[in-house]
């Protein structure tokens, strides 16, 4: 469970968070919507510990992020995986290489146990086929062209997922995701949005959800929280932030689903 108790963060004379009290239950995916310049990256920002409030608590797992230590913070980071927008995958580093980075930077040096790994995020994204005993050839063959491509040689898409997979590893409970399908053409931009639900739904994550896409908040969303003026206007389900009366909420859903 994530919990976000009166959340103040301002930089310099700006206010951007003026007292978010947001609570994210566990195998939850709450999508954050609002306008640019809301709040929304700061606040999972908060969440995982990369910026410190002036004010206020996030809760998860029932630790306060801004009072750990480094080492309780690293531990706690483990059970989080962030997807960024963009994907932010390293250019210099193949796609296997990206995928294993965060276990090789906690001194994992065993080779099979490494390949095992990117291969059952890759799988789970969908990049590689489940293995049976019939495709199993088929299967090394399309891993080894995988594995030692760079970022440059994929499709947005197919960026998208490394980042997912790189997300995945190590089996986290939490899954942030940063505008997971922005820069995406309407097909591939679905294809993601299944594929937040499907892992949701496997492995029983909670997820945050920043997002402009509205579609997206329909496809995915367990619940919905609007931000708006550093304060949370609107919190419930997709289908009430659809029948919602409140002047700014039908602004927003106006201007961003056109």
């Amino acid at each position: 469970m994530i919990e976000i108790e009166d959340l103040y963060k301002s930089f310099g004379p700006k206010v951007v968070l003026n007292g978010v009290n947001l609570t994210i239950p566990s195998g939850q995916t709450m999508c954050i919507i609002g306008k640019s310049g809301c709040g929304k990256s700061v606040l999972i920002k908060n969440i995982v510990g990369l910026l410190q409030p002036d004010k206020g608590r996030v809760i998860v797992d029932g630790k306060d992020v801004s009072k750990l230590k480094k080492k309780e913070l690293f531990e706690l980071r483990q059970k989080i995986g962030f997807v960024f927008q963009g994907s932010a995958l390293f250019d210099s580093m193949t796609v296997y290489e990206n995928i294993i980075i965060s276990l090789w930077e906690k001194g994992i040096r065993d080779n099979k146990f490494l390949e095992e790994e990117a291969k059952k995020v890759l799988k789970a994204v969908s990049l590689l086929p489940e293995t049976n005993g019939n495709n199993s050839s088929e299967f090394e063959k399309e891993w080894k062209i995988l594995k030692d491509k760079k970022p440059s040689d994929l499709s947005g898409g197919m960026k998208k997922r490394v980042g997912v997979a790189r997300a995945l590893v190590g089996n986290p409970e939490y899954i942030l995701y940063d505008e997971p399908t922005t820069g995406l053409d309407p097909v591939t931009s679905e294809q993601i949005d299944r594929l937040i639900a499907q892992l949701a739904k496997k492995f029983n994550v909670t997820s945050v959800v920043i997002t402009h896409d509205m579609f997206s908040v329909q496809r995915v969303a367990d619940k919905v929280a609007m931000l708006d003026d550093g304060k949370v206007k609107f919190e419930g389900t997709p289908q009430e932030l659809e029948l919602s009366t409140d002047p700014v909420v039908i602004e927003f859903l106006e201007r961003y689903k056109n």
